[in-house]
């Protein structure tokens, strides 16, 4: 019985033995699945990689087919979205050339500023306008003796107009330059020498016009862009030139002939009964003339009369938007 239970305890032991080993193993391979990487994983990618160079296909160069699969998309994907983007420019680019073209085919009429008629450059004689008003203007190129008188008749109605002096008259006359101004009154450019203005150079007409205009501008800080040519002695490459130098070119649609010395009731009948004196006329006439300012007050009345408002030249004309008709009419539009 004792040998019995002897052999069936040591058979127990055996097997006891055994599943101890056996659960010992498997906690080894347990052991060894939790490294990451395992050494055959490790021996296994080493292989691929070697395959892959030996092919050229290794990341890096070209890319494993799932790398170069994404790398591949990135690419297509940033050149689709170049595409979209210049595409996107030059829509725009196309559509900004098609809207200038259309401002340049539209707007013209509207816009453009022009004194050419016929291939003629044109000063402005009068305007054409609405308005009841016409605009009285003294040449100032020689005497003096009558511009304070003549002030004092154009406060007295308070009438505005516009003097036009040369370079020479300014420099002989500073204060009546300042007084003229300070009354409210336009200072116009008669140029520098009083020459005939198209037997000059373009660069000698510049120089006319800004000798004098540099002279006023120190003077009074005044900015001059009135221009009446001496003698009304014009051509085209006067007005060209005139325009280059930021002033509006002006003549006269009534004379008064002050200077011929006519006489008073002469130089008024020539103006307030003058078949041109309409809506936008211009009137010259001279602030050294021996009557005119014996004439003036009557030719103020006379013109109120009649419903006009006298007012400068800087007020009279348009000074954008306008073009010109072959009488030298100034027109808006």
């Amino acid at each position: 019985m004792r040998k019995k239970e002897a052999h069936w305890n040591h058979k127990m032991k055996l097997v006891l033995r055994e599943l101890e080993e056996k659960m010992q193993g498997e906690s080894a391979q347990n052991q060894a699945d939790d490294v990451w990487p395992r050494p055959d994983q490790v021996e296994a990618w080493t292989a691929e990689r070697r395959r892959q160079r030996t092919g050229g296909q290794y990341c890096g160069s070209a890319a494993q087919p799932g790398c170069q699969s994404k790398e591949e998309q990135k690419r297509k994907s940033f050149l689709r979205d170049v595409l979209i983007q210049v595409s996107k420019s030059a829509a725009f680019a196309l559509a900004t050339v098609a809207l200038i073209q259309g401002v340049v085919k539209v707007l013209p009429d509207s816009i453009t500023v022009s004194s050419s008629v016929g291939g003629r450059e044109l000063p402005i004689y009068c305007v054409e306008t609405d308005k009841k008003q016409v605009a009285l203007s003294f040449d100032a190129a020689w005497g003096n003796e009558d511009t304070g008188r003549i002030l004092e008749i154009l406060k007295k109605h308070n009438v505005k107009v516009t003097f036009f002096m040369t370079g020479g008259w300014v420099e002989s006359y500073p204060d009546d330059v300042k007084a003229i101004l300070a009354a409210g009154h336009d200072l116009g450019n008669h140029s520098e020498n009083h020459k005939n203005m198209s037997q000059l150079s373009d660069e000698e007409c510049q120089e006319e016009l800004m000798k004098v205009h540099t002279k006023v501008q120190e003077l009074t800080g005044y900015e001059m862009c009135l221009f009446r040519p001496p003698y009304g002695d014009y051509d085209n490459h006067v007005i060209t030139n005139a325009h280059k130098c930021g002033y509006y070119p002006i003549q006269w649609s009534i004379d008064s002939l002050d200077w011929k010395d006519y006489g008073a009731d002469d130089i008024v009948k020539r103006v307030v009964e003058s078949d041109k004196l309409n809506n936008g006329a211009i009137i010259l006439m001279h602030n050294g003339a021996k009557y005119t300012a014996d004439a003036l007050e009557s030719v103020i009345t006379g013109l109120q009369d009649k419903g006009y408002e006298i007012v400068p030249i800087s007020q009279l004309i348009y000074k954008d938007k306008y073009h010109m008709k072959a009488d030298g009419t100034q027109v808006s539009g």
